[in-house]
């Protein structure tokens, strides 16, 4: 599978419906999941746009799917826009059938003319890999493509938060100079290469990747943004994704405000 091919009905309900459960103990048990407002996401197509947590074994992914189904059903396609590395091999199979695609703009306009409700997490990489000391802080590294995908498929934009990401382990700084030195950049894409401590592997660099922490994870889904009625026919995307974030931000913000205790929540 590749940036230009995909398939949307490659996404299997009964592989979908198998595989929930799953994600739910881990979710409702292990991270002890709280999603508000999910009802919020309206019929038909709908770009969610999240923040990204918790390095390379984000969970953030499963929180809103299984919390997506409970409120939708799982007959109701949630597509995840997904850096293409996964798709190699025999990922392709395995996570095109739970409705991951690869994040590219005309695959994502293509799923929601569709009709298809579909989630992107514009920070990618980058807001997953930031300091935990920023892990109230939505950063999308300047990426504001999701803004022209929403106008192109004439879609709303349904803002989502969640903390408690960045606590499952401590990831100490962002590691760009590491990033370099290695080739990351070239080799996976990324821009950062992380010093975080841990469990079983306590210090590392990026890899080996440790066992996420129980952290509690909190999410909100944001009212929906109307682009067209809200900026007009023809707004600039820096516009509008100005008011994205900052409405997420203050969003998380509150959430931050709620959080007694790192990890525990």
């Amino acid at each position: 599978m590749s940036a230009d091919t995909f398939d949307l009905t490659a996404r299997d309900e009964t592989w979908v419906r198998r595989i929930l459960p799953v994600l739910k103990l881990v979710a409702k048990t292990y991270f002890r999941s709280e999603v508000r407002g999910m009802e919020k996401v309206p019929d038909g197509g709908a770009l969610l746009v999240s923040n990204h947590s918790g390095g390379l074994m984000a969970f953030d992914v499963p929180v809103i799917s299984v919390a997506f189904a409970e409120e939708f059903g799982a007959g109701r396609p949630l597509y995840t826009l997904a850096h293409d590395l996964i798709f190699t091999g025999s990922g392709k199979d395995i996570f095109g059938k739970v409705g991951f695609i690869p994040a590219h703009p005309r695959n994502a306009v293509a799923a929601l003319k569709a009709g298809a409700a579909t989630i992107v997490f514009p920070g990618g990489e980058w807001e997953a890999l930031r300091p935990t000391s920023q892990s109230a802080t939505i950063d999308f590294h300047g990426r504001t493509g999701y803004v022209r995908t929403a106008m192109e498929a004439g879609v709303p934009i349904v803002p989502i938060v969640t903390i408690g990401g960045q606590e499952t382990q401590l990831f100490l700084n962002r590691g760009e100079t590491l990033a370099k030195i290695l080739r990351l950049d070239k080799l996976l894409r990324t821009d950062s290469a992380p010093f975080a401590f841990g469990f079983p592997f306590g210090l590392t660099a990026h890899l080996p990747p440790n066992i996420p922490l129980p952290s509690k994870l909190v999410t909100q889904v944001l009212d929906p943004i109307d682009i067209a009625a809200e900026f007009g026919t023809n707004p600039g995307y820096d516009e509008v994704d100005k008011v994205v974030r900052k409405r997420m931000q203050h969003a998380l913000d509150d959430l931050a405000r709620e959080r007694r205790f790192p990890v525990l929540g």
